[in-house]
């Protein structure tokens, strides 16, 4: 069987610029939480079996104690935010495994259950469903691979190598979210010699950017079977607007 690990922050953000505005009976902005629905039960249409979703509960993380210049969610639009919450019970409601995040972040949930489901006999493949350069470290020949859902780009151990030049290992170093420590390096004569001066900040920037794997995250692999959406899972479609998802979901359990 394969395995599929879905970051949700990122379908999130990725839905809500992808597709129209909807509001609720309310008002409540509900666009994109409906696309991420519409979304994954694509995939199980599609044949995915075990699922789960890491979402950041808050932005904030323990990463900000160790650098405060780490993101926050200082700058998102309320509209998208006030999506956060909502996208988390419709996802249980659908009968999905979630983990909501709060001192980790989405990232380490992924890596720290691809970790879990890697160790499984049982497991074919896991597939982490993100474009997000950080995964990749989590990445392991071509038995944990990472999906660019939008471009269909599926990448295995090789992939990464000829992507980013670097073994997944090696991802923390070249983190995208560490410009001052990259462009410091571009003016300097040696890149050892500067990573001599800059070594404290380099090291902080590497820790960063290695995800964490928490164990209680995930306890087997079976806990992530699909067996379809619960009960709730009609009214937060009709709260959505679209009560044929709730058709559509169960189904593709009976298929």
């Amino acid at each position: 069987m394969d395995v599929h690990l879905v970051d949700g922050t990122y379908e999130l953000f990725r839905q809500y610029f992808g597709q129209p505005s909807r509001q609720g009976e309310d008002g409540q902005e509900i666009g994109a939480v409906r696309g991420v629905l519409l979304s994954l039960v694509g995939m199980i249409e599609g044949g995915a079996t075990h699922m789960g979703v890491a979402t950041d509960h808050v932005v904030e993380s323990f990463r900000n104690d160790l650098w405060p210049g780490y993101k926050t969610g200082e700058g998102i639009e309320p509209e998208l935010r006030s999506q956060f919450g909502i996208l988390e019970t419709a996802l249980e409601a659908m009968g999905l495994v979630v983990w909501p995040m709060v001192e980790l972040e989405a990232d380490d949930a992924l890596a720290s259950a691809a970790w879990v489901a890697a160790q499984d006999p049982d497991v074919d493949r896991v597939v982490i469903c993100t474009p997000d350069k950080d995964l990749a470290q989590c990445v392991v020949g071509a038995r944990v691979v990472q999906l660019d859902r939008r471009k269909g780009v599926l990448t295995d151990e090789d992939g990464v190598w000829a992507k980013f030049g670097v073994a997944p290992r090696s991802i923390p170093d070249v983190a995208d979210w560490t410009p001052d420590v990259r462009e410091g390096l571009r003016g300097a004569a040696t890149l050892a010699a500067r990573l001599a001066e800059e070594r404290d900040r380099a090291e902080l920037f590497r820790d960063l950017a290695t995800l964490r794997r928490d164990p209680d995250v995930l306890d087997t692999v079976a806990s992530l079977e699909w067996r379809g959406p619960t009960d709730e899972f009609d009214e937060v479609c009709r709260l959505l607007r679209d009560p044929g998802l709730a058709e559509r979901a169960r189904a593709a359990m009976v298929r």
